[in-house]
């Protein structure tokens, strides 16, 4: 038995039934973005494979987080505004309206719609959960973080919108697709600044969690990826290059997901506390879906228009 299979035979029958949800829904959702793109992936080269990809690494998390929603739903109950009523059924049907848009994003089947709806989804949660949080906590760092990241995802569906209308110069498509680059470099920029006032915590999304002891060279992770941030940031902002700056910001970014988060992941499938187990998924997908965001801008730019 090679260490692959023994790795596997250890972590997943410790695995629970969500976290086998996450996994699963993802997994099947990006080998559905994989066929859907795959005679576009054949046809580029280089680092715009991975920017052809862009969908599947929105969609994937989207799934995992659906699942979370319908598998674990007292994970995220919890966080439904108290004046809702019937907060488990607004658990349920985010989780059903998650998935729904990660295989239409996924397949390129009606994204002109799931992109639209995605981002009206993504700014409401910020207008009913993060803003009433940051309001109470004006000084927490969270909230701020959380403040620019809804928007950034909520700008990936919409770029996704504009992108599947006909004719780049649509005037909707433009407006869709600025505003949706704006709102990614704004989240960039800030995270950017964030990584060099808190330099261990674990980059890309500068949430709380901090990196690992064990992980080799912390300080430099995070201060490369700061200026990674604010340099790609600032190009997308400033429309220069656009297409260059966000397949170099979401290739970095989704090479973080992998090896840091891929690490940090691991160890918490090993253990036994499904919360544990959940945590370790929700910040691998959260990154991922920031990295997805930034490669759905560059698959969107072409090359003619990219300055």
């Amino acid at each position: 038995m090679d260490r692959l299979a023994i790795l596997s035979a250890a972590i997943i029958p410790a695995m629970s039934s969500v976290t086998l949800a996450m996994c699963g829904f993802g997994l099947a959702v990006f080998v559905t973005a994989l066929i859907a793109a795959w005679k576009e992936l054949v046809g580029t080269h280089g680092l715009d494979k991975i920017a052809v990809l862009g969908n599947a690494f929105l969609a994937v998390p989207l799934a995992a987080f659906g699942a979370e929603h319908l598998f674990g739903v007292r994970f995220v109950q919890a966080v439904v505004p108290k004046y809702m009523p019937w907060p488990l059924f607004w658990a349920y049907f985010v989780g059903v309206a998650l998935v729904a848009a990660a295989v239409s994003i996924a397949s390129k089947i009606g994204v002109r719609w799931s992109g639209l709806l995605l981002g009206i989804m993504m700014f409401l949660f910020m207008i009913m959960t993060t803003l009433p949080g940051l309001f109470r906590h004006p000084d927490n760092q969270l909230f701020w973080v959380l403040l620019l990241r809804e928007p950034a995802f909520g700008g990936a569906g919409w770029i996704l919108a504009g992108d599947a209308m006909h004719g780049w110069r649509g005037e909707g498509k433009g407006w869709l697709i600025a505003i949706g680059r704006v709102l990614i470099a704004l989240a960039a920029i800030f995270y950017g600044v964030e990584h060099f006032l808190h330099p261990t915590v674990l980059p890309g999304v500068p949430l709380e969690k901090e990196m690992p002891g064990w992980i080799p060279g912390r300080m430099v992770i995070d201060y490369v990826t700061g200026a990674a941030l604010l340099v790609g940031g600032g190009c997308i902002l400033f429309n220069w290059k656009t297409r260059l700056a966000a397949t170099a910001l979401g290739s970095w970014i989704l090479l973080l997901v992998l090896v840091i988060y891929g690490s940090v992941l691991a160890a918490a499938l090993d253990d036994a506390k499904v919360a544990v187990q959940v945590e370790g998924l929700n910040y691998f997908f959260d990154t991922l879906l920031f990295a997805g965001a930034i490669l759905v801008l560059a698959r969107a730019v072409p090359h003619k228009v990219s300055r």
